[in-house]
């Protein structure tokens, strides 16, 4: 009898892949090995092995990636300040390198000979992973069932009729069927009535945050500390990156914090709608722009931002593993040296804003700043500056309008 080709699986234990793990079984034959990546599911991995063994896997691999996801994932994302079309912070984007990477290591050390994915044809998840599969090993065979012809199962709807037959648990049902990714950063919420852009969230959709109309009437303060752009204290404590997420993930939450209703241009084309819960991430986005706004010239800044709206592309199309998101996350760890102090954030309905910016390293000066005239600043010297600065408007002028420079 032939060896059987294994297989390992992007497991989430989510409805697409709870239901392809038996389909590339049943249909292909294949020795399935789960993958799934702990990057802050919480209780949506309880059980997980047990329900894909029950699924059909020969074994299923978990990993608990939180650290590493923050370390140097999170946090390279959060000192470029990319931001994909002015408001998704890429929680999605920046988790699936993270998922390929290791899936390609299980890949190495069970002898496998392909990798698969749940994701479907009209995504941007099926790009982000098979490109990353690409960079890592281009020898591995890659299956994604939703681009196979024989792949039937072409609905959520017909998703939930076959884990019905086969008797596959899960949680979705047709009447609850939203498509959901969660992780440290953020979650995600696709799918059934948010697909009708005129169609306003429910109440219900929101999972790690409140409605803003049922959030506290008072505010709360706390205080970011950084040090080259990386996040290291809460109220001047020390804290480990995975908890301080998860604390003002749930501070942030409480007060409906990061909560983004966003039509998004998909990288295949297709314009999508998505609700984004990123409570969390939205404090710290903030706080360290805040803290940039004291710390980086004016130059720096600005060419900075030109390059977050690249560093954001790389991440959202899946670029990862590419040479110039390293060459990018150079430019900016320079930018980041001086990138250090503290933040107090202001919490209040929604909202999360600066109440107080310090730093060692400020270029502020208040001298400077103020309206007061002093011997730091001569006003005078402005009166040549602005001559020079304007001088090409003042020839376009003359060449246009026939006017005489005075």
């Amino acid at each position: 009898m032939a060896k059987k080709e294994k297989v390992v699986l992007a497991y989430s234990g989510g409805l697409d892949t709870s239901v392809i793990l038996p389909w590339l079984k049943g249909t292909y034959g294949y020795e399935v090995i789960a993958f799934a990546a702990d990057l802050g599911q919480g209780e949506e991995l309880a059980g997980i092995k047990r329900k894909a063994l029950a699924s059909g896997a020969v074994k299923c691999v978990v990993k608990d990636l939180r650290k590493e996801f923050v370390q140097d994932y999170l946090w390279r994302l959060l000192k470029s300040g990319a931001v994909y079309e002015k408001s998704y912070l890429l929680g999605t984007s920046i988790a699936r390198p993270l998922i390929a990477k290791h899936q390609v290591d299980v890949a190495h050390a069970e002898g496998a000979t392909a990798v698969a994915h749940g994701a479907t044809g009209k995504g941007n998840d099926q790009v982000r992973f098979e490109v990353s599969y690409m960079a890592l090993d281009p020898s591995l065979k890659i299956i994604s069932p939703w681009k196979d012809p024989n792949f039937t199962l072409t609905s959520r709807e017909a998703a939930v009729d076959y884990a019905k037959k086969h008797k596959i648990p899960i949680e979705q049902t047709k009447k609850k069927i939203y498509s959901r990714d969660r992780n440290l950063w953020h979650i995600s919420h696709e799918g059934a009535d948010l697909e009708d852009p005129a169609n306003e969230p429910k109440d219900d959709l929101f999972v790690i945050s409140r409605p803003v109309a049922k959030t506290p009437k008072k505010p709360d303060y706390i205080e970011i500390g950084l040090e080259e752009g990386e996040p290291v204290r809460l109220n001047g404590k020390k804290i480990d990156s995975v908890k301080l997420l998860t604390v003002l993930n749930e501070l942030g939450g409480r007060h409906g914090i990061g909560q983004v209703d966003l039509v998004e241009n998909r990288l295949v084309g297709i314009k999508s709608r998505g609700v984004y819960e990123t409570p969390g991430g939205t404090i710290l986005v903030t706080a360290h722009n805040a803290l940039e706004s004291l710390t980086l010239d004016r130059e720096t800044m600005h060419y900075k931002q030109q390059l977050a709206l690249k560093y954001a592309e790389l991440v959202y199309y899946g670029l990862w593993f590419c040479q110039l998101r390293e060459a990018l996350d150079a430019f900016i760890n320079v930018t980041q040296r001086g990138v250090s102090g503290s933040v107090r954030m202001k919490l209040f309905k929604g909202h999360c804003t600066p109440a107080s910016i310090k730093s060692p390293n400020s270029l502020y000066r208040t001298d400077l700043a103020s309206f007061r005239m002093g011997t730091e600043y001569q006003p005078t010297d402005a009166t040549g500056f602005i001559r020079l600065f304007g001088l090409p408007m003042r020839v376009a002028a003359v060449v246009n309008k026939k006017r005489i420079i005075k």
